[in-house]
């Protein structure tokens, strides 16, 4: 007789603790089989068979396997087609529901959508919860339901909505009895089978820090300080810490970091209702600047050789780590757009090929702000001055030293583009095709 069960699906929620979705199964009644899916559709676009996310994606699903077979259960682990991996479990057991945590990107979208139009067929329940945000799609929305386009007026409305309620924790502890007892467990899939490597890059640890939070208003600016930024960027972004523990300290200890996960909302709730935002200005009149789209620029941008320290130390530091200072982020990503005059979303992809900790939407959300096509974004006379910021967040070059050994020789290039000369060009381009559309 074939078994009943739940089904929950691991996506961008990878713990067992504080998981809405896994929740919902756990108290479904059935007993849960978890299952994760590497998704050939997404591993086939990374060009790096060393990449980082990937390593660190197969370490914790292998340490997600551990904890649910040290329960008695396990991980079932997929490399497949998602749709056909679920038509596959629907074929085995008798599958009464679907779990999973939504995914507000574009793909993920019409992945759950081909999925959820195959349960339906079958009469099986797909239910969905939020869990990677506070705040989703159209909760947070103006009187006449349209979207927030500025931050500040977000930010208000999402304070106002705000309640004890929305930082609660799932106790989800109490109902792992839920989870399907396997007969014997399964190994995870090598890394080499789906075309990977190990990687050598350090993962930043995911314990939550008090103490950085506490001090998060006077260090994040601060790119040469050890401590000045949780860099639990890559674990938020893959759910191996919980949004809603981090909203709890963040509102007990230290309103910046608050705004920050306010950001993360808001530039969420931007790509659900901007869902072509990777390729097309949310301010439709900024696709039409001229941009130069010098490839040896670019090229030297993406090197770290652009003869101004604090963006190449940026760039050096990303590649070399995967990860980039947020303050350094809109430095170079305003020196790219700004003083070379190169579209936004050549910087866009190459973040997203690098970053540890790429998400989508906060990857376009920042690189439309710094270019002054997105949301909220900064006005396209805001120029940062690469110098005069290195002086007053890195005064003392420690970060700007630790990534540029050849500083102060001649190796180091001369500048590529003269400040005032981009800066006025910048202004003259921005002005003539805005008031020209």
């Amino acid at each position: 007789m074939t078994q009943k069960v739940s089904l929950f699906w691991f996506r961008r929620d990878l713990r067992l603790e504080d998981n809405a979705g896994l929740w919902k199964a756990l108290k479904s009644g059935s007993p849960v089989v978890p299952i994760f899916i590497f998704d050939p559709a997404i591993l086939s676009k990374l060009e790096d068979r060393q990449d980082a996310r990937i390593s660190f994606l197969h370490e914790r699903i292998q340490h997600l396997k551990s904890q649910l077979q040290d329960l008695g259960s396990d991980l079932l682990v997929f490399y497949d087609q998602p749709l056909a991996v679920i038509q596959s479990l629907c074929d085995h057991y008798e599958v009464t529901g679907l779990f999973f945590n939504r995914d507000y990107e574009p793909y993920a979208r019409q992945r759950d959508k081909a999925v959820y139009n195959y349960l339906e067929t079958k009469h099986i329940s797909c239910i969905g919860a939020k869990d990677h945000v506070i705040f989703e799609k159209n909760e947070v929305v103006k009187a006449d339901g349209t979207p927030y386009l500025v931050y500040s007026p977000y930010a208000k409305a999402w304070r106002k909505r705000c309640t004890p309620y929305h930082f609660k924790d799932y106790p989800n502890e109490a109902y792992f009895d839920a989870f399907f007892s396997a007969a014997e467990v399964t190994s995870l899939i090598p890394l080499g089978a789906m075309g990977f490597e190990q990687t050598a890059i350090e993962i930043p640890s995911a314990r939550i820090s008090k103490d950085i939070i506490s001090n998060y208003d006077s260090t994040r600016n601060f790119p040469g300080l050890k401590r000045g930024t949780t860099r639990l960027g890559i674990h938020l972004r893959f759910g191996t810490v919980s949004i809603r523990e981090l909203a709890r300290i963040s509102e007990r200890t230290n309103e910046t970091f608050l705004n920050e996960l306010i950001w993360r909302d808001f530039f969420q709730m931007a790509l659900y209702y901007f869902p072509e935002s990777r390729t097309k200005a949310i301010k439709p009149k900024y696709d039409f600047i001229p941009w130069s789209n010098d490839e040896h620029h670019f090229d030297l941008w993406c090197k770290g050789k652009t003869g101004y320290p604090i963006v190449d130390a940026g760039m050096r530091e990303l590649n070399a780590t995967g990860f980039m200072h947020n303050r350094v982020r809109m430095i170079v990503a305003s020196f790219l757009t700004k003083h070379l005059l190169i579209d936004w979303r050549w910087g866009e992809a190459y973040f997203a090929a690098k970053l540890l900790d790429f998400d989508l939407a906060s990857n376009i959300g920042g690189w439309q702000w710094a270019s002054g096509s997105g949301l909220d974004a900064a006005p396209y006379f805001r120029v940062f001055n690469p110098t005069s910021q290195m002086e007053k967040f890195d005064k003392e070059l420690s970060y700007v030293n630790k990534w540029l050994p050849e500083l102060n020789t001649h190796l180091y290039p001369k500048p590529i583009v003269e400040h005032k000369w981009a800066r006025e060009r910048c202004l003259s381009t921005y002005k003539d095709a805005l008031s020209n559309t």
